[in-house]
């Protein structure tokens, strides 16, 4: 098993430089192709299509980052634990306005509680926004479920109750500590640099400001931010039960630094005269991480662990689709989703072997659910994607509840008994549940 374990420090770098590739190009093709159907004196009506295709694979390529920050949560990004922290969250989790470390407290509780409706954090933001359903499903429940999961109010509802659970380290979380909340100002101020901020630029430009006074007001608020976290009392920065790898002072300043980096230079970029890169930010960034990246995300989790129980070989599944759709909802070794499950240590480009590998278990390959294809006839027995999560395909019995340890390995604990408490009252309510 230590050689399905082993990681280093170079073979990611392939996997982000693709994910940025497809990024940069989905942003070329989509402006250069408005400014030939401008010149060719098309309007709106024809640019249109290219910007929600645009939009749909924008949303895609966000969900391939946040596949990297799954791995950088697990400390398998790259070996080197910096290296790890610092690439998941300036290639990753910053872009998406999250962070590595307050992503792991949310996916560590997840993965150790799983399935678990009172503890695991899936359960919790997808039921604020009304998209977790009571699988199993018929078929209309079904078509009713995928009707609701476009409706956008509701995504935009997820959206944020994400930035909470993931981005903020918020929610009800068994490794969020109580005893350690922070200061809800240290909090308030980078929402407010993060949402303010670009409403004060592009208002001060609207309004014709000159360049001098858009960037003094820029910078200021830059370094007043910047100062205010490095100043105040550790205590204000919320903590977890995991310990952070970089302090959070220094994700806090980090964070905002790479905000101010993209916003200053928008805002330079149209202070030259172009006046269309906050546009585009907003058009090809902001409505996919609204829209089309937490359509994605919801789904993915629906086939992942909906319609299944807490056993240690039932509480997900494997899940072979095709190269688009694996790109949109599987990214970064998500179809093997039950072997990372059982080891969450092995990095996402060796499941595919360790997969391989546990078919010769006879228990595994038992009850392993293996699903192939998204939706019609099944192929030597085994459902599609949409259908596992219908009636006929819910688990015949009740596995006993399995808590994944092999996520704390690497992980440095700060208060291992509470971790230990949770994980009993876990237990003891699912055996309750069983017995009624």
């Amino acid at each position: 098993m230590e050689a399905f374990k082993a990681r280093d420090n170079w073979t990611n770098w392939r996997y982000l430089a693709l994910n940025w590739f497809v990024i940069a190009g989905t942003l070329f093709l989509a402006i250069w192709g408005e400014s030939q159907l401008r010149a060719l004196g098309y309007g709106w009506e024809a640019i249109l299509p290219l910007a929600i295709v645009a939009i749909v694979v924008m949303g895609a390529s966000q969900h391939q980052l946040g596949g990297a920050i799954h791995e950088g949560t697990h400390y398998q990004l790259f070996a080197n634990r910096t290296l790890n922290e610092v690439a998941g969250d300036w290639l990753a989790g910053f872009p998406i306005y999250t962070s590595t470390h307050h992503y792991r407290l949310h996916h560590m509780a997840h993965h150790q509680f799983v399935n678990d409706p009172a503890r695991d954090p899936i359960y919790g933001q997808a039921d604020e926004s009304g998209h977790w359903l009571d699988f199993p499903l018929t078929h209309v429940e079904l078509a009713k479920g995928l009707l609701r999961l476009l409706w956008i109010p509701n995504l935009v509802k997820y959206t944020v109750a994400r930035a909470r659970y993931s981005a903020l380290g918020l929610g009800t979380n068994p490794y969020a500590d109580p005893k350690r909340p922070g200061h809800p100002v240290a909090q308030t101020v980078g929402i407010l640099f993060a949402g303010v901020v670009p409403a004060v630029l592009i208002g001060m430009m609207l309004a014709g400001f000159g360049a001098a006074a858009v960037m003094g007001t820029f910078f200021a608020m830059w370094a007043a931010t910047v100062v205010f976290y490095a100043v105040i009392p550790e205590d204000w920065f919320a903590s977890g039960r995991v310990e952070p790898v970089l302090s959070h002072r220094i994700g806090s300043i980090a964070r905002i630094s790479f905000m101010a980096i993209v916003y200053g230079s928008l805002t330079a970029i149209d202070l030259t005269g172009y006046e269309k890169a906050w546009m585009y930010y907003g058009l090809y960034w902001v409505v996919p991480l609204f829209t089309t990246f937490p359509v994605f995300m919801i789904f993915r989790e629906w086939i992942q662990h909906g319609n299944a129980d807490r056993g240690r070989y039932t509480n997900s599944r494997v899940i072979l689709t095709g190269p688009l759709f694996r790109y949109a909802v599987l990214p970064w070794g998500m179809e093997y989703h039950q072997p990372h499950h059982l080891m969450a240590t092995v990095p996402h480009y060796k499941l595919r072997r360790f997969h391989e590998r546990l078919l010769r278990d006879a228990e595994y390959a038992e009850k392993a659910q293996i699903v192939e294809g998204l939706y019609g006839r099944m192929t030597e027995g085994k459902p599609t994607a949409f259908g596992v999560l219908l009636k006929e395909h819910a688990p015949k019995s009740r596995e006993a509840a399995h808590v994944d340890e092999t996520v704390l390995e690497r992980a440095e604990l700060s208060d291992p008994a509470a971790l230990e408490r949770e994980k009993q009252a876990s237990l003891k309510a699912e055996r309750r549940d069983a017995a009624e």
